[in-house]
């Protein structure tokens, strides 16, 4: 299954990514991301480059979680542009298309999950179970 991806969501996507990183490494954020966090956070960074292919359900699910850890962070940053400058500010303008757009696809990828699973669920008869997430492919 293919995440189609726009410009402006893989831009807000790699921004997110970087800050989250950046922040783990100078120990810069409030709540700094654990080193698991990171690595994923790391794995999916070359990706973002355009539409990415899901193979598999636990693939879905790992991307999943880094957007969830992204998306988490540029909810944070936003709310702080807005605390420390205002609503209409540059900064805080720029923040919040940075998390609309990581929130869009993480919706979309949401539903892929969902209908990853009902297949599984349909082939298998049973809901899908840590073995066949990872064994059960779409090409």
């Amino acid at each position: 299954m293919i995440l189609y991806c726009s410009y402006e969501e893989l831009t807000a996507l790699a921004a997110g990514a970087g800050r989250v990183v950046a922040h783990a490494a100078e120990g810069g954020a409030a709540v700094a991301a654990p080193p698991a966090v990171v690595a994923e956070i790391e794995w999916l960074m070359p990706r973002l480059r355009g539409d990415m292919l899901l193979t598999t359900l636990a693939e879905q699910q790992r991307l999943e979680r880094v957007m969830a850890h992204i998306l988490t962070h540029l909810r944070e940053q936003l709310d702080r542009m807005i605390l420390e400058q205002y609503a209409g500010s540059e900064d805080s303008v720029n923040a919040y298309f940075d998390y609309a757009n990581v929130l869009s696809v993480k919706d979309r990828l949401h539903s892929i999950g969902e209908e990853m699973a009902a297949l599984i669920e349909l082939m298998t008869g049973s809901l899908p179970t840590p073995d066949t997430a990872r064994s059960v492919t779409f090409d």
